[in-house]
């Protein structure tokens, strides 16, 4: 078991806005789309960058188009080591030295090294899930990659962010449901599914839903037959992700284009 007891009373989910600022899949035309994910999380008290896509410069042009600041960037999550995750590590880092970097301890040794001298924090993820903020979590590294996803405790549910999953992305949605009980309010990001056919879908769909997933973002390398199959499953509770989406809580899941 990995139960995580945390003494503090979890935030209902106004507040949190999802903004997707780097993705393959496009969404708003006044947006560069190229390979890689990249979310930024604006919540109360803190602003948590969610890998950095595979290109600096367009990264920080996507962040500004859609109004947001790369300097208030307090925490940058790193997924895993491939290069469309961590493309963006230096340009955001030169614009915003003083923050935390929580990091997979599947990134090179050397790397690991260099990033520790560069910022204000480096925080390094091993095998077991981990308290990494107020209301926030790492699943821990998990696979032969070595990757780890970000959970986002709220009162009405979990909000779980992938990179690529690559250990499974029902293994990751096990995971956190494990750690903290409670079912999945939003799943996003990139699912790894590109490879598979409408069999396998078809079991995962049954699979996510007996976990308790209520609302899917899939993007990035979820591949377009897992979208449209998702996309038919979930219906009303399926959001198309892609770069310049915006996902809003209140008292209902909004998603919007806008920049």
């Amino acid at each position: 078991m990995h139960t995580i007891n945390d003494p503090l009373t979890t935030p209902d989910t106004r507040g949190i806005r999802l903004n997707i600022v780097f993705d393959n899949y496009p969404c708003n035309p006044g947006l560069q789309s190229l390979w890689g994910f990249s979310c930024l999380i604006e919540m109360a008290g803190q602003t948590v960058l969610f890998d950095t896509g595979s290109n600096g410069r367009v990264l920080l042009q996507n962040m500004e188009q859609m109004g947001l600041d790369p300097a208030s960037v307090e925490m940058l999550f790193v997924s895993h080591p491939h290069w469309d995750h961590i493309g963006g590590l230096d340009s955001v880092i030169e614009l915003a030295p003083h923050l935390e970097i929580v990091a997979p301890d599947s990134l090179s040794k050397l790397y690991l090294r260099d990033l520790r001298g560069t910022v204000r924090k480096l925080s390094v993820i091993d095998g077991m899930p981990t308290k990494i903020g107020k209301n926030l979590y790492s699943t821990g590294v998990m696979g032969e990659i070595g990757e780890q996803a970000l959970v986002i405790d709220t009162e009405e549910g979990l909000i779980v962010i992938t990179g690529c999953a690559h250990p499974g992305i029902d293994m990751i949605v096990a995971r956190a449901q494990e750690m903290l009980g409670k079912d999945i309010l939003l799943l996003m990001g990139g699912f790894h599914l590109s490879e598979s056919d409408n069999d396998a879908m078809e079991r995962l769909v049954v699979s996510l839903k007996s976990h308790g997933v209520r609302r899917l973002c899939p993007t990035h390398c979820t591949g377009d037959l897992a979208r449209k199959m998702f996309a038919d499953s979930f219906g009303a509770l399926y959001l198309a992700g892609g770069v310049g989406m915006k996902v809003d809580f209140g008292p209902h899941v909004h998603s919007a284009a806008g920049i």
